[in-house]
C-alpha cells in the first residue's frame, strides 16, 4: 500500500486504489463498505471497499478475514497481505477524509455532517467500481445512521444492485471485513507515520488510542495546544473535545458588532483594533520582531498601510 499521494499533502484527503483484478470486470461481484477512524479526534477517517467475485466468496471467508476492531495491529497486516497476495481476484480502494476536510467540511457556514460526510464518500466509492468495469451485483455496507434508510438511499441510487445495509456489518460478511481490515491497516500506517508540517520540534508521539476519552490523548491534546492558532493538522478541531480545550486554553478574541465601530468597540474591550496594526505614515521605523510561524510557514508579511 503506497500512502505517499497522502503523505504529498496530508491536509488535503485522497483516494488510493489497487489493480482491478480482469476477473471483477468479467463475472458478477460482491463489494463491502467499512470505515476506521471515526470517532477519534486525533488523525484521519479512512473509508474502504473490497469487492471480489460472487464465486470467490467461500475462498474470502477462508481466509479468516474479520472485523478489524477483534484484531491485533499484527494479525490485521497479515490480512491485508494475504488480500494483496488475492490480487488476481481481490480488489479494493480507499478514501482518506484527512482530519482538516473532516473539520472544515463540519464547520463550513452550510452544515455538513460526518453522516452526511461518511454516506457521500461511500458513495463516491461505489460508483469509482462501476466506473472502473467492476460488475457489482451486490454491495454489503455497515450501517451510518438509520440502517433502513441508507439501504433505500444506497438502493435508489444504484438500481439493479442488490444493496444490504446492517449495523456491524463488519462481523456478518466477510467481504465487508476485508474493507474494514484495508481501512484500518491504511490509518494505523497513517497515524504512526504523520508528518507534521508545523514547527513542532521533536513531536511526542505517545498520543494514546486518539479516541477524546483516552487520558494519552487528553494529555497530547493539552501538550500542543498553542493559545492564539489552535492545534496542528493532524486534530480534528470540530470535535467537542478540541473545541472544549480551545475555549478554555487559548486566548479569548472579541469579534466586534458589524454595526459597531470597530475602534471604540476595541477601547470598550481593552483591547487593539486592527486598524491599529497599521501605522499612520508607514515610513516609521520598528524594531524588528519574530514572526510567528503561522505567517512564516505561510509567506504571510506585514503591511505598513491600507
Amino acid at each position: 500500500m503506497d500512502l505517499s499521494p497522502f503523505e504529498t499533502d496530508n491536509s488535503l484527503s485522497c483516494r488510493l486504489t489497487s489493480e482491478i483484478p480482469d476477473v471483477c470486470r468479467t463475472e458478477d461481484c460482491c463489494l463491502g463498505i467499512d470505515e476506521a477512524g471515526r470517532g477519534p479526534v486525533l488523525g484521519p477517517m479512512v473509508y474502504g471497499i473490497c469487492f471480489c467475485p460472487v464465486s470467490k466468496k467461500q475462498e474470502l471467508k477462508e481466509s479468516k478475514v474479520a472485523d478489524s476492531k477483534t484484531l491485533t495491529e499484527a494479525e490485521r497486516e497479515n490480512l491485508f497481505q494475504k488480500l494483496d497476495e488475492a490480487r488476481s481476484y481481490v480488489g479494493w480502494a480507499l478514501q482518506i477524509l484527512s482530519p482538516n476536510t473532516i473539520s472544515t467540511s463540519m464547520l463550513q457556514r452550510t452544515k455538513y455532517n460526518l453522516n452526511a460526510l461518511s454516506h457521500d464518500t461511500a458513495i463516491g466509492l461505489v460508483q469509482y467500481a462501476l466506473d472502473s468495469g467492476v460488475q457489482l451485483k451486490e454491495v454489503f455496507v455497515d450501517t451510518v445512521g438509520p440502517a433502513e434508510k441508507y439501504e433505500e438511499k444506497l438502493s435508489k441510487l444504484f438500481p439493479g444492485i442488490d444493496v444490504t445495509v446492517r449495523p456491524k456489518a463488519d462481523s456478518l460478511f466477510p467481504v465487508v471485513s476485508a474493507a474494514s481490515i484495508c481501512a484500518k491497516v491504511a490509518r494505523d500506517r497513517i497515524v504512526k507515520g504523520w508528518a507534521f508540517t508545523e514547527d513542532l520540534g521533536e513531536v511526542d508521539t505517545d498520543y494514546g488510542s486518539g479516541y477524546p476519552n483516552d487520558p494519552k490523548t487528553k494529555a497530547w491534546l493539552l501538550k500542543y495546544l498553542d493559545p492564539v492558532f489552535g492545534y496542528p493538522q493532524f486534530v480534528r478541531f470540530s470535535w467537542s473535545t478540541a473545541r472544549t480545550l480551545m475555549d478554555s486554553k487559548g486566548v479569548t478574541v472579541h469579534w466586534e458588532d458589524d454595526d459597531e465601530d470597530g475602534e471604540k468597540s476595541a477601547q470598550r474591550q481593552n483591547n487593539k483594533s486592527m486598524l491599529a496594526y497599521f501605522s499612520a505614515g508607514g515610513n516609521e521605523q520598528k524594531p524588528a520582531q519574530q514572526t510567528h510561524r503561522f505567517f512564516s510557514e505561510r509567506r504571510l508579511k506585514s503591511l505598513a498601510a491600507l
